[in-house]
């Protein structure tokens, strides 16, 4: 897959631009808040309706502006495929593909696959659990529609269930009882398929990081589940009490973990940040390798000033990897242009460079 040309108006603070991307390497330069990130941002829209950074879509308008325009030309193997999105202040965003609008959102999920490697990433060690669910959640659905569908089946039971749950007036069981059984109907579904997707995603995971930190560090990665060891909708049952007590669900797939280790302890605890960005790369780069094998194409590729907090030899291994023909198209910032064209260098392929200052870009 690759993204031919993009066209950008009053996003974020990009007022104006017209980009033609090189099929293999597209570099950004620029200093910090210049708006670098916000073009791989765009990118990242036109793949999932939504930013990365900002899930209010309104406020990724340029201040003062009405509106804002993303549109991008895409080549899928021998197919062309142009995805506008139009956003207006006090109006519902439109999402076309080919001139012709979607229905749902979600139909769009999937098409054209995308990695995005940021620092945001630190969360995913630093936070709690729900931003882990949310990786995981975000790989699946980009090749399982059925997935998707279950996962917002699920979560729209979940929030009936919490709102009965903080009702002032008395609810009766069989009210209960209907959205316990959806959540136990989809939430089986859920699990089956997180755990699926890990056992075959844990080795790709750590030969990247044995790759990358050259064999030094032993890293894990494991699903926990109450779907395991009981049966949810009796333990959802007989935690009712409890659930009205303290106003939510505390039995379900939303309760899931990924537990994340370094040397058998919690890396969030013990990993250094070079360690820590190394898990994290290894981590992405993983989910490239496994959507490539699920869409039999390669997806796009963001590094977004990626390579700080990282050695020599780390910053060498990860540039020998995307050099590699495993990569297809990829786009990267940096604040350095020396920096920049060492990698460059390193990467021996065709690059188009672009300097962006003040949302202007040249």
């Amino acid at each position: 897959m690759r993204l031919n040309s993009l066209s950008i108006i009053n996003y974020k603070n990009i007022r104006e631009a017209e980009l033609v991307f090189s099929p293999k390497i597209n570099c950004f330069i620029g200093n910090n808040g210049m708006g670098k990130t916000n073009i791989l941002d765009a990118i990242y829209f036109l793949s999932f309706c939504k930013s990365h950074s900002n899930s209010v879509d309104t406020q990724n308008i340029m201040h003062g502006a009405e509106f804002c325009l993303l549109q991008g030309r895409y080549s899928l193997g021998e197919n062309t495929e142009e995805i506008y999105c139009g956003m207006k202040l006090r109006q519902k965003k439109q999402f076309k593909r080919n001139k012709k609008e979607y229905e749902r959102l979600s139909d769009h999920i999937g098409l054209l696959p995308l990695v995005l490697v940021s620092p945001d990433d630190s969360v995913l060690i630093s936070e709690g659990s729900d931003e882990r669910r949310k990786f995981v959640d975000g790989v699946i659905s980009q090749y399982n529609k059925t997935y998707l569908n279950h996962l917002l089946q699920y979560n729209n039971a979940l929030k009936q269930r919490n709102a009965l749950l903080k009702s002032e007036s008395k609810i009766d069981d069989s009210v209960l009882d209907i959205w316990e059984d959806q959540m136990a109907l989809y939430g089986t579904y859920i699990h089956e398929q997180r755990k699926k997707f890990i056992d075959e995603f844990v080795p790709i995971f750590q030969n990247f990081y044995s790759y990358i930190s050259g064999g030094k560090e032993q890293i894990s990665l494991s699903y926990k589940s109450q779907h395991e060891d009981r049966d949810i909708k009796v333990s959802m049952v007989s935690t009712r009490e409890r659930d009205f007590l303290i106003g939510y669900s505390t039995q379900g797939v939303h309760k899931d973990e990924l537990e994340m280790l370094l040397d058998d302890y919690p890396i969030k605890r013990v990993g250094s940040q070079g360690q820590n960005k190394t898990y994290l790369i290894s981590l992405k780069l993983a989910q490239f390798d496994f959507l490539k094998r699920t869409h039999n194409l390669s997806p796009l590729l963001l590094l977004d000033d990626i390579f700080d907090k990282l050695d020599s030899n780390r910053v060498k291994k990860i540039v020998e990897l995307v050099s590699g023909d495993t990569f297809g198209q990829i786009f990267i910032t940096d604040t350095n242009r020396e920096h920049l064209d060492l990698i460059l260098r390193q990467l021996g392929q065709e690059s188009t460079i672009f300097r962006v200052e003040n949302g202007e870009i040249s």
